[in-house]
């Protein structure tokens, strides 16, 4: 009879850790797939080698998890042919995109910013300003500042509101999404009108 109950309590043992094992498992691979993805954003964001501590900041994960990581993304792009890859130098590693498509790359590379220098001063004044009179933008940033202006109004950055001889500039909600400002806290968004 005793034995009986021993064996009863030794199977019941058996199945609870049978039952624990799946759930072990199914939240380690969870965060394994989470590290992968944090490092995987730490490398696509950075565009420069990584050293250790570069990445144990960033990730706060410890060495050793960075190094498993690291390996799973490398076999993760070399199966999937991807045109990325994860390469090492000098124990420091950066996302990078494969040999054979650096002629593309060095294309895009060598194009002009999407805003010229001028273009980008004269959106800061506006930014920083807002709402500001384009008759005061001109004074600061002189007459081309107009075709700026216009550029900004056609990609919906700043909103035009016609007062007196000239118009109110101010920022409009797609500055926001176009520059990825999402912080609730920053000064830009708190000064941002409705409509």
């Amino acid at each position: 009879m005793e034995i009986t109950s021993h064996i009863i309590n030794e199977i019941g043992k058996e199945k609870q850790r049978q039952k624990a094992e799946p759930l072990a498992t199914s939240s380690a691979s969870s965060q394994s797939k989470e590290n992968l993805q944090k490092l995987e954003a730490i490398f696509f964001v950075s565009g420069r080698f990584l050293s250790m501590s570069d990445l144990i900041s960033l990730s706060d994960l410890n060495p050793i998890v960075i190094k498993e990581t690291i390996e799973k993304l490398q076999q993760k792009y070399n199966k999937q042919d991807s045109a990325i890859e994860i390469i090492e130098k000098n124990n420091m590693w950066k996302m990078d995109v494969g040999q054979e498509y650096s002629s593309i790359i060095n294309k895009l590379a060598t194009g002009s910013a999407e805003f010229s220098t001028a273009e980008q001063k004269t959106l800061a004044i506006i930014a920083f300003k807002h709402p500001i009179k384009q008759s005061i933008v001109i004074k600061i940033r002189g007459n081309k500042a107009y075709d700026h202006i216009k550029k900004f109004a056609n990609l919906d950055l700043i909103k035009k509101k016609k007062t007196g001889h000239t118009y109110e500039l101010t920022l409009n909600h797609e500055f926001y999404n176009y520059f990825n400002i999402t912080d609730p806290d920053n000064p830009l968004k708190k000064q941002i009108g409705e409509g």
